[in-house]
């Protein structure tokens, strides 16, 4: 990890803001603002040659103010190492896409606006790609609701699918796991006789 980080800092310099090794993967966190040229280093620097986007994604922490961090998995198999770049972005700032660099951050850029939101700038083909057309929020946002915001069903007497908003049948359980019908300690049901006595005949 050492001589990976040396590799990384040789190429980027200062840019690297914060570097961490946990479990035996080296971490680097970069600015937004020079984003494009410092993937463009890495890729092409003859001591790190990550020619390889592995994933683009995301991690929602809504208490910060740049609330999500943009996740970047990167592949050298030049020297058969890995590097995972991170980037903080508030939910309203484009980050600049990087498929200019790499191709293969097409689907994945759009993978992580549907699930996230989180714009790209330039991205050729920004459409959703996992959700529905006409698909409201982002559904791995940390206040995206449970249940969703709307519900999809097959009409039989309109004879097509139509979406229409959750409603549920009863409210949320809040489970007790003190009661008698829950808990771990629960007193014995009616029946569990039969069962012990299985189990001693077995």
């Amino acid at each position: 990890m050492e001589e990976l980080l040396e590799a990384v800092t040789g190429a980027l310099g200062d840019r690297v803001l914060e570097s961490v090794v946990h479990a035996d993967q080296l971490t680097i966190r970069l600015s937004r603002e020079t984003l494009t040229e410092d993937l463009t280093r890495l890729r092409n620097d003859s001591g790190c040659r990550f020619a390889v986007l592995l994933d683009v994604t995301a991690i929602d922490l809504p208490q910060r103010p740049e609330r999500f961090d943009v996740v970047y998995i990167l592949l050298s198999p030049f020297l058969n190492q890995r590097l995972r770049v991170k980037v903080a972005i508030d939910e309203r700032t484009p980050i600049a896409s990087a498929t200019e660099i790499w191709p293969s951050a097409n689907w994945f850029e759009r993978e992580t606006w549907d699930m996230y939101g989180i714009m790209f700038a330039d991205h050729p083909d920004f459409r959703r790609i996992l959700t529905d057309y006409g698909f409201s929020g982002h559904p791995l946002r940390k206040d995206f609701p449970l249940t969703g915001y709307s519900e999809v069903r097959y009409s039989e007497g309109d004879k097509r699918v139509v979406y229409e908003p959750v409603s549920l049948s009863q409210e949320f359980r809040s489970f007790d796991y003190a009661s008698p019908w829950e808990g771990p300690g629960a007193a014995p049901l009616p029946g569990d006789e039969k069962a012990s006595e299985e189990e001693e005949a077995a």
